[in-house]
């Protein structure tokens, strides 16, 4: 299997990126075709002592930067290692591409170059958070900011196969996210994504959820607009943040707080690998015609790994024919 990277993308490209493509050759088995200015790539590979087995590279002379205006950088940078990429997949030149890049433009190149499955006006981009109960995937995330009610049942079948074929959930919840529980609830947008999520066959619709017990993972998928779904994801990732950070200061106090904390030492290492999002690595464009997958924009090589590692899921378990496969199903219900 040969897996596309956008090299340049990212905060730290391209050092951890190439490194999280090393680490995924070695334990992964993967091949991969790294895109991006091939002096650059050299060079800091033998900066950093990075090897290259089994890493191709495609030339591509130009990057999208996060500040750019995604349209037009998509437009104008046509030699740009995201968009050299994403023509690259959809020449069926690898399995699936990934990006720490820009959201923004990954998500214009892959409705304008990769092109959506029949049935998806435009994809949405998901992301596997760490629940209390068990992982959630949250969707859309930013890449849709105002929905209309059939995209958001569309997000419900799209999360559901990704659930079931990906993360091996049998019968996945999928649930909306609300104001209230009661059906009644929210706004006239919402009211109405209720009823078409509802009288779905293709999906196990468990109804509202409340922001409240979004956390918990009491639902697989969790359905929203993407301005919604950002907040929701940003909100969590500071909290997460801010609370492991109070941990080491309550635990580093004094002797007797320390010798407590090797008490606990084995079930905090547990619960910081539960929650660490590294383990997941990236969030994939649902709907898009071939994988693609949208990695942290500050990734580091775990996390670009692992995004890899999701990204051969995703092609093994052929989601977007899958997902396609679906969709054409419940239309076909749809017009008895």
């Amino acid at each position: 299997m040969k897996i596309i990277i956008d090299a340049m993308g990212g905060d730290n490209a391209p050092a951890e990126i190439l490194r999280g493509a090393a680490d995924a050759v070695a334990e992964l088995g993967v091949e991969i075709l790294a895109v991006g200015d091939q002096k650059v790539i050299l060079a800091c590979a033998a900066e950093h002592n990075i090897p290259l087995q089994g890493i191709q590279i495609l030339q591509a002379s130009q990057a999208i930067e996060m500040c750019e205006e995604p349209a037009k950088a998509v437009r104008t940078k046509k030699d740009s290692s995201l968009v050299v990429g994403l023509k690259a997949l959809a020449e069926g030149q690898g399995d699936a591409f990934v990006s720490a890049g820009s959201t923004g433009a990954l998500h214009v190149g892959t409705s304008l170059i990769v092109r959506t499955i029949k049935g998806v006006k435009r994809p949405a981009l998901g992301t596997i958070i760490p629940g209390g109960e068990k992982p959630y995937l949250l969707l859309d995330c930013g890449a849709n900011v105002e929905c209309r009610a059939p995209m958001l049942n569309t997000f419900g079948v799209m999360g559901s196969v990704y659930m079931n074929k990906v993360m091996g959930v049998e019968s996945p919840a999928v649930a909306l996210v609300n104001n209230g529980a009661e059906e009644t609830k929210g706004t006239p947008l919402y009211k109405e994504a209720h009823q078409l999520l509802k009288a779905n066959p293709a999906i196990r619709f468990v109804g509202n959820i409340e922001p409240r017990d979004v956390p918990s993972g009491q639902a697989d998928v969790v359905v929203c607009d993407g301005f919604t779904g950002n907040v929701i994801l940003k909100l969590t990732e500071g909290l997460a943040k801010t609370l492991m950070g109070q941990l080491k200061p309550i635990f580093t106090k004094n002797l007797a707080t320390k010798l407590a904390f090797l008490t606990v030492k084995d079930g905090m290492k547990a619960f910081k690998k539960k929650m660490d999002a590294d383990e997941y690595g990236g969030a994939p464009l649902l709907g898009a015609s071939r994988p693609v997958i949208k990695a942290h924009g500050s990734s580091n090589a775990k996390a670009f790994k692992n995004a890899i590692r999701q990204a051969m899921r995703c092609a093994e378990m052929d989601l977007s024919g899958t997902m396609e496969r679906s969709l054409a199903a419940l239309a076909a219900q749809s017009e008895e």
